[in-house]
């Protein structure tokens, strides 16, 4: 039956009338959750458009209870998604693995040994113009022979500054400044003082090899994350752990070469 309606009727009335239909001027938000049709209302000379829309609840009919199911769409992961996830944890553990090496090099080049080498100054920084730089980036540095270093700054005005850092440095060095380079002569080292550099060297290096075991976990965190996500199985996480053991030791090795190295210049006399 159709219901008369004009636009003097309040809508309490309607909503009265019709418990379980709500009327709405505004189209539905979401259109696969709900069912809407227009209906006409009123005289044949006068009628208004409503639109209807149905809302879920335990009262409504199977039907009306299937239209306005919220439906959930999921979507596995391809192949290619989970190779590249994959991928990028690969690269990404031996890029860091990598950088820990240099570091630890970069460390063991900054001891001295008895031999003149460049990278003794590597990590002395200069206060140039108000800011602490490094020392290679404003200067040039040789070994003119085996027991000396020549320090030729590209712009004499910084001589006493990098005179300056040098005397502060742990370097143990003094240096000789005769306005135009510096001279750093490098003395031969004690018994006891080649023990003591070599305590320090086998701690950088442990410190390196720690480094190495945390990228480690953290690559294996990532690949059990990627399991609980259902993209991996628990033998694909079993066999890439093993795969990245065997990348972390190589990378150990790399650790063990340049010690051994360094232990051996430390304790040539």
């Amino acid at each position: 039956m159709a219901m008369n309606f004009s636009p003097s009727t309040p809508m309490g009335s309607i909503y009265q009338q019709k418990p379980k239909i709500l009327l709405s001027l505004q189209p539905p938000q979401d259109s696969h959750l709900s069912g809407s049709k227009n209906v006409s209302c009123g005289a044949a000379s006068n009628y208004v458009k409503l639109e209807v829309r149905l809302r879920a609840s335990a009262a409504k009919p199977p039907v009306v209870k299937h239209l306005l199911q919220k439906r959930r769409v999921l979507r596995c992961a391809t192949i290619e998604e989970i190779e590249a996830e994959k991928s990028f944890i690969e690269e990404d553990v031996k890029e860091r693995m990598e950088k820990t090496v240099d570091t630890v090099r970069s460390s063991f080049n900054s001891i001295r040994t008895g031999r003149s080498n460049p990278a003794m100054l590597d990590k002395i920084e200069v206060e140039y113009y108000g800011a602490p730089t490094n020392l290679k980036s404003i200067a040039q540095i040789s070994t003119p022979d085996a027991s000396s270093l020549l320090v030729k700054p590209y712009d004499k005005s910084a001589l006493k500054a990098i005179e300056k850092a040098i005397v502060n440095s742990d370097l143990g060095m003094t240096p000789n400044n005769d306005g135009e380079v510096i001279r750093l002569a490098i003395p031969q080292l004690t018994s006891e003082r080649r023990k003591e550099l070599s305590k320090i060297v086998a701690k950088q290096a442990e410190e390196g090899k720690v480094a190495l075991r945390n990228v480690r976990r953290d690559a294996i965190k990532s690949y059990e994350k990627l399991e609980k996500e259902k993209k991996l199985s628990e033998d694909n996480v079993k066999d890439l752990s093993s795969d990245l053991q065997k990348v972390t030791d190589e990378y150990m090795k790399k650790i063990d070469s340049l010690y051994k190295q360094k232990e051996k210049e430390l304790l040539t006399v």
